[in-house]
C-alpha cells in the first residue's frame, strides 16, 4: 500500500495492519511522501525510488511469475509536470514484467473527472493522456465514488477530482481489445481490407494476423489525435479573431465540426 503519511504515523499503520517490511520516500515539507509496505510472504525487490515514485519487483507465494509495481505520487507543481510525465516514460521503456501503476497522479484525464471549481486546463489534460498512450497504460477502473479527492463544505465551494487511479499494462501478454472509437476512424477500413488481403490462412489465422495491424494503427492515431486537436483551436481561434464574410464563417463551421468529431472520439474512448 501507499500513502501520504508523516514517518512516525505510517510506521505506527504499518504495524497495526501486520506489514513487516516497507520502505519510505520522505516528503518536501507538506507535500509528497510515499511509504509501501508488505507482508513476510511476499518478495519484494527494490528497482528505484526517487521522490516522486517508488518502484519494485514483486513475488508472491505459490506465485511463478513476477510483477512490478510503481508506487506513485504527481506533483502539484506546473513546474514539475513534464518531468514527471518523462520518469513515467523512461519506466515504461524499461518493461519486461506484468506492470501495475497506482497513486496519486494530481491529474485528470477528462473534464467530467472533476466537478466544481476552475475548469482544468486542457493542455495538461492532453499532456497526461498523451503520456499513458506513449507508455501503453490503461485505467483499471474504480468501484464506488469516481472522486478521490474533495475539498469545501459548502455547496459553491465545494470541488472534487479524480487524482488517484491504477493503471496496468501487461507487457506482451495484454488482451487484444477492440476500441469503440476506432469505427469513428476513416482510415480503419483499409487498414482491415491491406491486412486481410496481405495474409493467407484460416479465419482465425487472419485474425490473429489483423490485431497487431490494428494495435499498431491506433497507436499512430492515438499519437496524432492530440496534435491535430491543438491545431484545430489554433485555426478556430485565429478564424474567430478575423473579419466574418461567407468564406470565414464557412470554415469556422467546418473547423467546429470537426473539432467537436475529435473530441467525440474521447468520449467514446
Amino acid at each position: 500500500m501507499e500513502t501520504k503519511l508523516d514517518k512516525k504515523r505510517m510506521e505506527k499503520v504499518q504495524r497495526r495492519c501486520g506489514f513487516e517490511h516497507g520502505i519510505e520516500v520522505e516528503a518536501e515539507g507538506s507535500r509528497g511522501g510515499l511509504c509501501m509496505a508488505w507482508k513476510k510472504k511476499i518478495v519484494v525487490n527494490l528497482r528505484s525510488f526517487p521522490k516522486w515514485q517508488i518502484d519494485v519487483l514483486i513475488k508472491e507465494d505459490k506465485v511463478e511469475e513476477e510483477w512490478r509495481y510503481t508506487g506513485f505520487y504527481g506533483p502539484p507543481y506546473l513546474k514539475d509536470k513534464n518531468s514527471i510525465w518523462n520518469l513515467l516514460k523512461r519506466l515504461a521503456q524499461e518493461i519486461d514484467h506484468p506492470w501495475l501503476v497506482e497513486g496519486d497522479f494530481n491529474e485528470i484525464l477528462y473534464s467530467f473527472e472533476k466537478c466544481g471549481g476552475i475548469p482544468r486546463d486542457s493542455k495538461l489534460m492532453e499532456a497526461f493522456r498523451e503520456t499513458l498512450v506513449e507508455c501503453q497504460l490503461f485505467d483499471i477502473g474504480f468501484s464506488g465514488v469516481c472522486f478521490t479527492w474533495e475539498r469545501g463544505n459548502l455547496p459553491e465551494t465545494n470541488i472534487r477530482e479524480r487524482l488517484d487511479r491504477g493503471l496496468q499494462m501487461r507487457n506482451g501478454l495484454r488482451k487484444f481489445h477492440f476500441e469503440a472509437w476506432w469505427t469513428m476512424e476513416e482510415s480503419l477500413e483499409k487498414v482491415i481490407c491491406e491486412s486481410w488481403e496481405a495474409n493467407e490462412g484460416t479465419l482465425l489465422e487472419k485474425l490473429g494476423k489483423l490485431q497487431p495491424c490494428l494495435q499498431d494503427w491506433s497507436r499512430t492515431i492515438s499519437r496524432n489525435k492530440e496534435g491535430l486537436k491543438r491545431k484545430l483551436l489554433k485555426e478556430l481561434e485565429a478564424l474567430a479573431e478575423g473579419k466574418r464574410d461567407d468564406d470565414t464563417l464557412a470554415k469556422l463551421i467546418d473547423t467546429k465540426i470537426h473539432l467537436n468529431l475529435e473530441i467525440d472520439k474521447d468520449e467514446v474512448y
